[in-house]
C-alpha cells in the first residue's frame, strides 16, 4: 500500500488555507474515490483527471484509488484541485519523485487533452507558497500573476501535463514566468472635460482629497453620471502594496485578465437588478461582491432609490467597517471592502421635480416618498450631498 501526498490550497475570502492531497492506491474492488468534503466541482476530477492520463497515454492502474482532502471538515471548492490528484496518481504510480512534489504547492484545471487552464486565487497561493518556504505549480496562463509573489519563488508554470511531467525528468526544462502587469488602458475620464458645474466639480474634487462618499441628487441629464466616472482620474495611483491587494481580490474572483496585475483604481457601477450576494459577496462559492471589487476605488449606485430596500441596508455595514462579512453554515468569509461611494439618484420618480412644466401630479409629495427609500442611517455615511444642481 503507497500514500502519495500533494501540498495544494482552499480560500476562505482571500485567506489561504493550507491542504493535503493524499493518494492511496491499494487492492479490493477498483474504484476511484475523492473524499474530504469536496464540493461538485472537484468531486467531477475523477473523469477529467482520468481523461488527461488517458491522453498522455497513462491508463490508471485496475486498483482501489482513495484521495482525501485533508483536512477533511474544510468544504474543498473549485475545479483547482484537478492537478494536485493528478501529481498524486503520477507519483504513487512512480512516474514523478515523491520528494521533488513536496516542495511544491500545486493548483490548476485540467482539460481532458491534458491541458492547464486557468483558475482563480493564483496570487494569494503564490504568497502563501513563498511564506512557507514551497514552489508553486500552476497553468502557464496565471505564471505572471504568481511571479508578483516575489523573485525567491520557485514558478513552475508548465501549459500541460507532459510538460511538467518532462521538467521533472529532466528532459525539457521549464522558463520561469515573468511578472505581467495590466496593460496600461485609456487615461480614465478627465474633470477637465465638464463645461459648467461648478459647484458639483468643487466638491467632486473635495470628495477625491478625503476620500468623502458623495451623493448627487439633481435632474435627468445634469451630469451625475458624468461627474462620478471622473473621479477615479481624481484619485492617486495605486501603490504596489494596494495593488497587490486589490488583485488578491480580483484573482480570487477569477477576474485577473492573463493574471495581470491591476494598476488602475477598480471603479465599480453595478446595475439596479443586482442581487444581494453580487454586490456584497456570496454565493455557492462566497465570492466578493462589487463593494470588494471595488476595493481601494470607487463603487457608483446610478438611481440609488432603484435598488431593492434590502440591498442598500446590507451596504452599511461595509462602508462604516472597511469590511463585507458574508456568513455561511459552517463558516465566515471576509473580504476587504474601504470604497469610496458616490451615489447618484433624481429628486423624484419623474425626476423634474423643479420644473412645473414637467413635474408629474403628485408633486412635491412623490418627492418625499421617493427619497424616504433611502434610510437616514446610509444617508448619514455619505459626508457630502449635492442637491439641485444644474
Amino acid at each position: 500500500m503507497v500514500v502519495a501526498r500533494v501540498n495544494t490550497v482552499a480560500f476562505q475570502g482571500i485567506e489561504v488555507l493550507g491542504i493535503d492531497v493524499q493518494v492511496q492506491m491499494s487492492g479490493g474492488i477498483v474504484a476511484f474515490t475523492v473524499v474530504g468534503l469536496p464540493d461538485k466541482a472537484v468531486g467531477e476530477s475523477r473523469e477529467r483527471v482520468r481523461a488527461a492520463l488517458h491522453a498522455l497515454g497513462l491508463a490508471l492502474p485496475a486498483k482501489r484509488i482513495t484521495v482525501n482532502l485533508a483536512p477533511a471538515d474544510v468544504l474543498k471548492e473549485g475545479s483547482h484541485f484537478d492537478l494536485p490528484i493528478a501529481l498524486g496518481l503520477l507519483t504513487v504510480m512512480g512516474v514523478l519523485p515523491d520528494a521533488e512534489i513536496a516542495r511544491y504547492v500545486a493548483l490548476g484545471e485540467l482539460a481532458l487533452d491534458g491541458a492547464l487552464t486557468p483558475v482563480a486565487g493564483v496570487l494569494p497561493a503564490a504568497i502563501d507558497a513563498l511564506a512557507n518556504d514551497r514552489g508553486l505549480i500552476c497553468p502557464a496562463a496565471c505564471g505572471g500573476e504568481a511571479a508578483w509573489a516575489g523573485p525567491d519563488l520557485d514558478v513552475l508554470a508548465p501549459a500541460n501535463l507532459l510538460a511538467l511531467i518532462n521538467h521533472f525528468k529532466g528532459t525539457q526544462v521549464l522558463t520561469p514566468p515573468k511578472p505581467r502587469m495590466q496593460e496600461q488602458d485609456a487615461p480614465p475620464p478627465d474633470l477637465r472635460d465638464v463645461k459648467g458645474n461648478e459647484t458639483a466639480k468643487r466638491a467632486l474634487e473635495v470628495a477625491a482629497a478625503g476620500s468623502h462618499n458623495l451623493l448627487m441628487i439633481g435632474p435627468p441629464g445634469s451630469g451625475k453620471s458624468m461627474l462620478a466616472a471622473r473621479l477615479p482620474g481624481l484619485l492617486p495611483p495605486l501603490d504596489p502594496a494596494e495593488a497587490l491587494e486589490v488583485s488578491m481580490i480580483h484573482s480570487v474572483g477569477g477576474l485577473l485578465e492573463e493574471g495581470r496585475l491591476l494598476r488602475q483604481r477598480p471603479y465599480r457601477s453595478p446595475h439596479q437588478s443586482a442581487s444581494l450576494p453580487a454586490l456584497v459577496g456570496g454565493g455557492t462559492r462566497a465570492k466578493p461582491g462589487e463593494i470588494s471589487l471595488a476595493h481601494q476605488g470607487v463603487l457608483f449606485l446610478d438611481e440609488l432609490p432603484e435598488f431593492p430596500r434590502p440591498l442598500l441596508e446590507a451596504l452599511r455595514q461595509p462602508l462604516e467597517t472597511g469590511k463585507a462579512v458574508v456568513s455561511r453554515a459552517n463558516h465566515h468569509v471576509t473580504y476587504p471592502a474601504r470604497v469610496q461611494l458616490v451615489a447618484a439618484m433624481n429628486p423624484c420618480r419623474c425626476g423634474h421635480l423643479d420644473d412645473a412644466s414637467l413635474a408629474c401630479a403628485r408633486a412635491p409629495k412623490c418627492a418625499a416618498d421617493y427619497q424616504s427609500k433611502i434610510s437616514g442611517p446610509l444617508f448619514d455615511r455619505i459626508d457630502l450631498h449635492i442637491v439641485n444642481y444644474s
